[in-house]
C-alpha cells in the first residue's frame, strides 16, 4: 500500500497540513505526520499537534511527501536541508511531491520547479522564478502537485489521494464536497 508523509515545522498552517492527513486516513491510506525537530509542533495559530514520528531515513520510503504552507512554517521547511534533500530524491525517483500555499517555495530552493506549472498563495509566485505560475486552485505538472491555499485544502488532498491510487469519490460525497462544487 502507498504511504504519504506530511512534514511539520514550527508555524505550519493547520488546515493545509491536517486536511491531507484527515483525507488519507479516511481513505485508509497511510499518512504520517512527521515532525522535523520535535514530537510536538505548534502551528502559526498556536495549535500544538502531536506527531506520529520524527524525521528519519525511513521517510525516504514514502511514496508522497507533502509540504504545508503557513508562516513561518513554509520558510522553516525551506531552510531545513533535510527537506531540500528529500525533495531532490523524490523528484529524481519520480515520486509524488505536494506543496500548498507558501509551501512551494521549497521547490525553488530544491531546484525542481524549473519550467513546471505550479500554483501557490498570491504573492509567493515571485519566490519561484524558475516555474510557470498558474492562477488555479490545484495544479499538477509531472509528479508535482501544488495548491493555492487553505481554501484549496480539500481539493489538494483529494488530488494527492487519487495520484497515489486512492478513490476520492466516496469521500467527496461523504464529506459534502460535491454539494459545495454544485453551488458554483
Amino acid at each position: 500500500m502507498k504511504k504519504a508523509i506530511v512534514l511539520f515545522k514550527e508555524g505550519f498552517e493547520e488546515v493545509e497540513a491536517l486536511t491531507v492527513v484527515d483525507v488519507f486516513r479516511r481513505a485508509n491510506m497511510p499518512c504520517l505526520m512527521i515532525g522535523m525537530d520535535s514530537n510536538e509542533v505548534t502551528s502559526s495559530h498556536q495549535i500544538t499537534v502531536k506527531m506520529d514520528a520524527q524525521f528519519s531515513e525511513d521517510c525516504y520510503e514514502a511514496d508522497l511527501v507533502v509540504l504545508p504552507g503557513g508562516l513561518p512554517g513554509a520558510t522553516n521547511l525551506r531552510e531545513d536541508q533535510r527537506v531540500i534533500d528529500i525533495l531532490k530524491k523524490f523528484n529524481d525517483e519520480g515520486k509524488w511531491i505536494g506543496a500548498i500555499c507558501a509551501g512551494p517555495i521549497s521547490l525553488q530552493k530544491a531546484g525542481i520547479i524549473q519550467d513546471k506549472k505550479f500554483t501557490c498563495a498570491p504573492g509567493f509566485e515571485d519566490q519561484l522564478p524558475d516555474g510557470c505560475h498558474q492562477d488555479t486552485l490545484v495544479e499538477i505538472d509531472g509528479q508535482i502537485v501544488t495548491g493555492r491555499g487553505p481554501a484549496a485544502s480539500l481539493e489538494f488532498a483529494y488530488t494527492l489521494l487519487e495520484k497515489l491510487g486512492g478513490d476520492s469519490m466516496p469521500l467527496r460525497e461523504g464529506m459534502q464536497y460535491n454539494f459545495l462544487t454544485k453551488q458554483k
